[in-house]
């Protein structure tokens, strides 16, 4: 009941801000400006990279990051606040600058003093990697404070969050990681277990919308198919030999095989298309979530420039209750993102340990007690 009530009251509020936001509009025009909205830059103004991190109710106004350049005289370390909104920072004899449009839109570029534009390498701590940075601090907390807790009380269940982590930790290693690994599960377990904990406090971060969240980093395709990479890594590098045997003398009729490669072809190809997978399936689904709940937040701005107030505040009450439907659709997607992405690379890993299955067994035979008849 409680709950219901603190929903009820951000509703409200939410409304009446709609409800302001529409008479400031509505001020602005009769005084002959006209309040122009383009979604498409808003959306991938939240959704993309930036060299602050914008702060809430006033995205205009962003926290400075340290930018981190190799130009063409050296190396150049200076705030990002130096050239916030169209700024130039000159050092030395170069000068920087991030361009609004054109085709480094948004990246800080060198100007040489003949005029020229330069394309330094960039290796600043973004929005991105200040929230990867932060990802991963808050996972080593947990996890630390469990193995702590562990140590202190034993095999004694913990509570709150510890418990929660807890009920992670067992159920992705028992009904994933263990039933599909078999005795290799203590070998892959620590990389599986860390990429869900990754993704999944990613996932979380990413729909806080003030600092330290808001960063849409598995929504960034870059992110994502690093994770892939490390899955098709781990997957080949510890992979058996009878792994790559079917890869390039599968069990197929010889026609199939000789003179034309068709299925070592086949099998070679669907070693990248794994990962691939692995890279569009989160970016796609992360995306589309982030990307929904920022359209529908914009069509009370575009409803309230159209049509008005009355219009405006009823779009309000619309487009906050559903957002608040997908942001808690989100947080189960989360879940459901993580837990996929470590069921495949799970079953990709255990692919590639095929062979050691059955060695395991024979070595198992071999050693076992004589038992009386």
């Amino acid at each position: 009941m409680k709950k219901l009530f603190v929903i009820l009251i951000l509703l409200v509020l939410a409304a009446c801000a709609a409800l302001g936001f529409s008479d400031a509009m509505s001020d602005s025009a009769s005084g002959g400006t006209e309040v122009k909205i383009d979604p498409k830059e808003i959306i991938f103004e939240h959704l993309g990279d930036a060299y602050g991190w914008e702060l809430p109710f006033a995205h205009h106004r962003r926290i400075p990051l340290p930018i981190i350049l190799f130009g063409s005289d050296g190396l150049h370390c200076f705030s990002s606040a130096r050239v916030a909104h169209g700024h130039q920072y000159k050092d030395g004899d170069v000068t920087f600058v991030v361009p609004a449009e054109g085709e480094y839109k948004g990246k800080c570029v060198e100007i040489r003093p003949d005029g020229s534009v330069y394309k330094p390498w960039d290796i600043s701590i973004t929005k991105n990697v200040l929230a990867l940075f932060i990802t991963i601090l808050v996972v080593l907390a947990c996890c630390f404070f469990l193995v702590r807790w562990y140590r202190r009380n034993g095999f004694k269940a913990p509570r709150g969050m510890l418990g929660f982590m807890e009920l992670i930790v067992v159920f992705i290693y028992d009904g994933v990681v263990k039933s599909t690994l078999g005795h290799n599960a203590r070998r892959f377990a620590p990389y599986l277990l860390t990429v869900f904990m990754f993704i999944f406090f990613m996932n979380l971060l990413g729909l806080v919308v003030i600092f330290p969240g808001g960063a849409n980093l598995t929504g960034n395709i870059a992110v994502t198919m690093t994770l892939a990479i490390l899955t098709f890594l781990v997957t080949n590098i510890f992979g058996t030999k009878h792994y790559w045997k079917d890869i390039f003398w599968p069990d197929v009729p010889l026609w199939l095989k000789f003179p034309l490669p068709i299925m070592p072809m086949i099998e070679l190809f669907g070693i990248f298309t794994k990962p691939a997978a692995l890279t569009v399936r989160l970016f796609a689904n992360m995306m589309g979530g982030h990307m929904i709940v920022i359209v529908l937040t914009l069509l009370i701005f575009i409803f309230t420039a159209v049509g008005g107030i009355m219009m405006g505040g009823t779009t309000a009450v619309v487009s906050i209750l559903f957002s608040i439907f997908m942001l808690l659709i989100d947080v189960l997607v989360s879940f459901i993102q993580a837990y996929v992405f470590t069921m495949l690379s799970t079953i990709f890993i255990s692919l590639a340990q095929e062979g050691s299955e059955h060695e395991h067994e024979k070595h198992a035979e071999h050693t076992a007690l004589p038992t009386d008849k």
